[in-house]
C-alpha cells in the first residue's frame, strides 16, 4: 500500500498545524472556568492530531519537492507562503510530539489548575512555534516568533511566585531587545533587497552589487544574532538558565523546542540566504557554549538549574554541528535535533515528578528521606542522565558519533573534539553526582509535615512516551539518518527551493512585480 498522500490533502494539511491549535487555544479558552476538564481534553486531543498531521506531512515531504502553500492563493513572493519540506515536517513532528507530552503531564499533575488560562496559552505557544517552522517570509518568521514569546510570558509565569515574576521580567527584557534587533534586521534586508520572502531575497541577495552586498551581510549577521540570542548562544545565553529553572519544570519542557527555534532558523537562513557569513563566529560561540553548559551542570545546586544547563550544553552541540555548515554536518545535526529535544524535555518532567513526590527538599541536590516511587524516578532520571550526557545505548551517543565524524573534516577538528569529548565526561560526573545524592544517599530526620498529594505512577506515563520515542530514534537510527541525509541535501539545494517557491530560480522581473494576480 503506497503511503503517499493526494497533493491536494497535503495542501490541504500544510496550513493544519497553524490553524489545529488556533481553534484549539480558543476553545479551551471558553472553557477554562466552568469546565477545566474539557479544556484539558481539547489541549490533549488537539496536540494528539497534530502528531497525526505531522507525520502525514512527513510522509509527504519525504516524497516530494519543498511544498508552497500560498495564503489567499496570491503566489510568491507577493503573499504569505508557507512551505513544507523535510525540515519543517522534521520540526513540526518534534514538535507535536514534545507538546502532546507537555499537556498530558499538566492535566495529570494538575498544573494546569494552578492559573486560568494554561492550556489557550499553551496552544498559541504550539501555533508561534509551528508557524515559525512553516513560514517561507522573514516578516511573518518574525510574526510567529513574536506570538511564541507573548505565550511564552504566560507560561513562564504560570503558578506565580516571586523569583517567577523576578525572571519572567528578565526572560520579556531581553526577548523584547532581541525583537527590536529583528525589526533593525528586517529593515536593513528590505531596503537593499526591497522584499522579505526568503527564495525571493536568496536570488536578489546573489546578484546585488558589490558595493550593497555588504550591508546585505550585516542584515544577515544582526538576525543570525537574534537568532542566536534565541538558542541561547554564548554570550547570548544569560537569560536561559534563570528562567528555565524558574518556571514550572513542566513549562520548561516545552520550552526545550524554543531553542530549537532560533537552531532552525540559522539552518534555514544561513545556507539559503547569507551563505557561510556567520561561520567565524558560530563555532567558537558554540564551543564556549558547551563548556559553559556542562560546567554549569557540575556547580548546580538544584536539579532544575542542572536541566537547564544541561540544555545549553547540549544545544550547544547541536550549533557546533550546523557551524560546519557542510552536509555532513547539518545531517548529524538534523539526527541530534530531536534527541536533544526529548532528552531535556524528558529530564525536566523527571525532575517535576522528584519535586511533587520527594517532600520538602524539592529540587535540592542533597540526601533525602526515603519517599514513595523513589525506586521509578531513580530509572527515569538514569535514563535522562544517559540520555542528556550522550552516552550509549540511547541516540545521543549516535548522535555525537555522527557530529564528530562530520567534524573530521574540520581544520578545527581537535577543537570540536576535545571540547565534545571532555564536557561529556563532565556532565556524566555531574547527573552521577546528582543521582546518587538524590536517590542513594538518605537522610533519615524525619520529614516535616506537609500536604502533598501522594505519588500517582500515572503521572510518570509522558516521560515513560518520550523515553520510548528515545529508544524508537535509536532502534530506527539508519531511516532516521536516511531522512536527515536527505533533508540536508535538500536544505543546501537552493535553486530547488527558489524553483519550488518561486517557480524559477531568479527574482521576478520588475515589470511581474507590478501585477497583482
Amino acid at each position: 500500500m503506497s503511503l503517499s498522500i493526494s497533493d491536494n490533502l497535503a495542501a490541504s494539511l500544510i496550513a493544519a498545524p497553524i490553524m489545529l491549535p488556533s481553534l484549539a487555544g480558543t476553545m479551551a479558552l471558553i472553557f477554562r472556568r466552568r469546565r477545566r476538564m474539557v479544556a484539558a481534553g481539547i489541549s490533549i486531543g488537539s496536540t494528539a492530531l497534530q502528531v497525526l498531521i505531522a507525520v502525514a506531512l512527513l510522509l509527504r515531504a519525504s516524497q516530494s519537492d519543498p511544498t508552497p502553500y500560498a495564503m489567499g492563493d496570491w503566489p510568491a513572493p507577493f503573499g504569505i507562503v508557507l512551505v513544507l519540506d523535510q525540515l519543517a515536517a522534521w520540526m513540526l513532528l518534534l514538535t507535536s510530539v514534545v507538546g502532546f507530552a507537555v499537556a498530558t503531564h499538566a492535566a495529570l499533575t494538575k498544573l494546569d489548575r494552578k492559573g486560568w488560562n494554561f492550556h489557550p496559552i499553551f496552544q498559541f505557544q504550539l501555533l508561534g512555534i509551528n508557524g515559525a517552522f512553516l513560514t517561507g517570509d522573514l516578516f511573518n518568521l518574525f510574526v510567529f516568533f513574536e506570538v511564541l514569546l507573548i505565550a511564552s510570558y504566560g507560561l513562564i509565569l504560570h503558578g506565580q511566585g516571586a523569583r517567577r515574576l523576578t525572571s519572567g521580567v528578565q526572560y520579556v527584557v531581553v526577548n523584547l531587545t532581541g525583537s527590536t534587533l529583528f525589526l533593525v534586521g528586517l529593515g536593513i534586508l528590505y531596503g537593499v533587497t526591497g522584499t522579505l520572502n526568503m527564495a525571493d531575497m536568496a536570488a536578489r541577495g546573489a546578484q546585488l552589487a558589490q558595493g550593497d552586498r555588504g550591508l546585505f551581510l550585516a542584515g544577515g549577521l544582526v538576525l543570525i544574532a537574534v537568532f542566536a540570542l534565541k538558542a541561547a548562544l554564548l554570550p547570548l545565553h544569560l537569560w536561559l538558565p534563570r528562567a528555565y529553572s524558574s518556571t514550572a519544570p513542566a513549562v520548561a519542557a516545552l520550552f526545550a523546542i524554543m531553542t530549537k527555534v532560533g537552531a532552525y532558523s540559522i539552518i534555514r537562513t544561513t545556507p539559503l540566504i547569507f551563505g557561510d557569513v556567520a561561520e567565524p563566529i558560530l563555532l567558537p560561540a558554540a564551543l564556549g557554549t558547551i563548556a559553559l553548559g556542562f560546567a554549569g551542570m557540575l556547580a548546580a545546586r538544584g536539579l532544575r538549574d542542572m536541566a537547564a544547563f544541561g540544555l545549553i550544553g547540549s544545544t550547544g552541540t547541536l550549533l557546533v554541528a550546523i557551524a560546519l555548515f557542510d552536509s555532513d554536518g547539518l545531517a548529524a545535526a538534523l539526527y541530534y535535533l530531536p534527541h536533544t529535544t526529548l532528552a531535556a524535555a524528558f529530564l525536566f518532567l523527571t525532575v517535576d515528578l522528584v519535586v511533587r513526590w520527594r517532600g520538602v527538599e524539592g529540587d535540592a541536590i542533597v540526601p533525602t528521606p526515603r519517599f514513595a516511587g523513589a525506586s521509578l524516578l531513580a530509572f527515569l532520571f538514569l535514563a535522562g542522565g544517559v540520555a542528556l550526557a550522550g552516552l550509549p545505548p540511547l541516540s545521543g551517543f549516535f548522535g555525537k558519533l555522527l557530529i564528530l565524524d562530520a567534524a573530521l573534516a574540520s581544520p578545527h577538528a581537535a577543537w570540536i573534539w576535545g571540547v565534545i569529548l571532555v564536557t561529556s565526561l563532565i556532565a556524566v560526573v555531574a547527573l552521577a553526582r546528582a543521582g546518587s545524592t538524590v536517590f542513594w544517599k538518605h537522610d533519615e530526620t524525619p520529614e516535616l509535615p506537609e500536604d502533598r498529594e501522594p505519588p500517582r505512577l500515572v503521572q510518570a506515563l509522558p516521560c515513560l512516551f518520550l523515553l520510548a520515542l528515545l529508544v524508537g530514534l535509536t532502534v530506527f537510527a539508519g531511516p532516521a539518518t536516511r531522512y536527515t541525509q536527505g533533508t540536508a541535501a535538500q536544505v543546501l539545494d537552493t535553486p530547488l527551493y527558489l524553483r519550488s517557491v518561486l517557480g524559477t530560480a531568479s527574482p521576478p522581473s520588475p515589470a511581474a512585480q507590478g501585477d497583482a494576480p
